[in-house]
């Protein structure tokens, strides 16, 4: 049973209410090479002194003007001041737009200006990209830094009422609160970015129920996934600005009493001394981490863990069972979009799995689907069908996103027939297991991260060397799927200047957008896949991509591909 009560309001009265029950229980632990790559102390914050911090960074920003129906967005990585942030704003009713610390001009400028933040607390190395955010849009933003050696290393030992000192040059609310009264379970708790279709992300608005009702959904999973309340330590390389690190991870812990250990990302050759040090019990996972896991060499080491089990997504058919053998824990596939959250939400938690085989479980009572055709027609068991889901009962949007923000048309669009429509291909056995097939939708999911194909293509289309550009998934037995993009130059090009375009074009790419978004591979085409109306053939296109790795006329661009410093 969850520590916390279904009648908590929003995200900080269940965060306070464990605090309260359980002081000394560890919330947050920070290991030491995690400490040592953010540069600060390492740190095990009880719910306690977790607490105190938070109320003091929710007074000073109170007290500054800010309150119900504000926008602040956060640049603060995997961070403790993260988290404590984000309590202390929701306690107040301030949204937090969580930032990847990955996006470059173009993406942040969009960003500050979609969301409508008020105000943005980052990392003191990159308030002046902000700032400089904010001048190019025109937004007035205040924007503050928040210093590790005092919120990260255990502001509440100074006791309550002390408040970090980046708070201290914190300018005035440019507005009022635009809302009355105290926050509830309907207030915007998160405006979290997901990549479409259209080029542009979609802002979707997260009330605080989105939020408790993930923690009480992973809670009630049981099975395989089943939660010890007050015991379980679970530990992830997920970013805080990902629905899973936000919504399941931490919730799951805060509605149990359980300790997040949050990695700064996944680094294979620590991952077991960091699964070993943190006493972990729970691992969340991307699909590509199995496969890199299994390549280092056996141990007798590999069971040497407290793990019970996986919780993740996309892991490579041809490795989920040898993983299990070797580490001895289940990976359990689970199923669900930023905007389903745990409204419809599906986890293959209980046997038989269909291990190996892309299964990501049964449908739940309280979840209602259909698999159809493209006429939208139910299609038969065995076949496969884009999935629409829906919460069962009265309220068929229960934990669901709100809406997307600014986008009535989108939102109307992706509820159609009242049903959510998710884009996703699957397929359904005649026991009512769920097997991924396909992603209808026009992302590329590399590592984890989507990305959208029209959003990449509209950089590169900006080389005068491009005539015409469409970017497309390729297979990538690392990352599951890598950037390609199919490229027709204004002039024939030789082996040279197709080399050079290509390095060009990534610099290109890596000038404007996040390091992942840049094509991996670069392949020079006579001409596009078109329909009659001249709309690029996606589905020709995928296929196309498929086979272009290798072939003279595509330039392997991956090794460019690298994180800036």
């Amino acid at each position: 049973m969850p520590l916390a009560e279904p009648a908590d309001a929003c995200v900080f009265a269940a965060f306070r209410r464990v605090a309260t029950v359980r002081p000394d229980a560890p919330f947050l632990s920070i290991l030491p090479e995690v400490a040592q790559r953010y540069g600060i102390a390492p740190i095990e914050l009880s719910y306690g002194r977790a607490l105190d911090a938070v109320e003091a960074i929710a007074a000073r920003i109170q007290a500054a003007g800010y309150g119900h129906g504000h926008r602040a967005g956060l640049l603060l990585e995997n961070r403790p001041s993260f988290f404590l942030n984000w309590f202390a704003l929701n306690a107040i009713g301030v949204s937090v737009v969580p930032i990847n610390g990955e996006l470059r001009a173009a993406e942040l400028d969009y960003l500050v200006e979609h969301s409508g933040l008020v105000l943005a607390i980052g990392l003191p190395s990159r308030i002046e990209d902000l700032r400089a955010a904010a001048a190019r849009t025109g937004c007035e933003v205040s924007v503050v830094a928040s210093h590790d050696d005092e919120v990260d290393a255990g502001l509440a030992l100074r006791g309550p009422g002390s408040a970090p000192r980046g708070l201290a040059s914190l300018a005035r609310a440019p507005s009022a609160p635009p809302l009355r009264g105290e926050p509830g379970v309907d207030t915007e708790c998160g405006l979290l970015y997901t990549s479409g279709t259209t080029g542009r992300p979609k802002g979707c608005v997260l009330p605080n129920a989105y939020y408790l009702i993930a923690g009480d959904w992973y809670l009630a999973a049981g099975g395989l996934a089943a939660i010890r309340p007050g015991e379980d330590r679970l530990l992830t390389p997920l970013p805080m600005t990902h629905m899973n690190a936000m919504a399941y991870s931490t919730m799951a812990m805060v509605r149990s009493g359980g300790c997040v250990v949050p990695l700064d990302r996944f680094h294979p050759a620590g991952w077991w001394r960091a699964v070993r040090d943190s006493r972990a019990t729970i691992v969340h996972y991307l699909g590509v981490m199995p496969a890199m896991l299994l390549g280092a060499p056996a141990s007798p080491e590999d069971r040497d863990h407290r793990v019970r089990f996986g919780f993740g997504a996309g892991v490579d058919r041809r490795h989920q069972a040898s993983f299990e053998a070797r580490f001895g824990f289940p990976l359990l596939e689970a199923w669900a979009m930023t905007e389903t959250g745990a409204g419809a939400v599906v986890i293959a938690n209980r046997e038989p799995r269909q291990v190996g085989q892309s299964c990501f479980g049964r449908a739940g009572p309280e979840l209602e689907l259909r698999i159809v055709d493209e006429q939208g027609a139910d299609v038969p068991d065995g076949m496969p069908g884009e999935l629409l889901v829906r919460a069962a009962g009265t309220d068929p949007r229960r934990g669901f996103f709100r809406e997307y923000l600014k986008d009535p048309a989108a939102t109307a669009e992706a509820w159609v027939g009242g049903w959510f429509h998710t884009g996703d291909v699957v397929r359904r056995d005649a026991d009512g297991h769920l097997y991924f097939v396909d992603r209808r939708k026009n992302v590329i999911r590399r590592s984890g991260e989507n990305i959208a194909a029209v959003e990449v293509e509209s950089v590169l289309r900006r080389h005068p060397e491009v005539r015409e550009v469409a970017c497309a998934a390729t297979p990538d037995a690392v990352r599951g799927d890598e950037v390609l993009a199919c490229v027709v130059p204004v002039a024939p090009l030789d082996e040279t200047g197709r080399a050079r375009v290509s390095h060009e074009l990534v610099a290109l790419c890596l000038e404007h957008l996040a390091y992942f978004k840049a094509p991996g591979w670069v392949a020079f085409v006579d001409a596009l896949p078109l329909t009659p109306t001249q709309k690029v053939q996606r589905g020709e296109l995928k296929a196309l991509a498929a086979t272009l790795p290798g072939t003279p006329a595509c330039v392997d661009t991956r090794p460019l591909k690298k994180r800036p410093h």
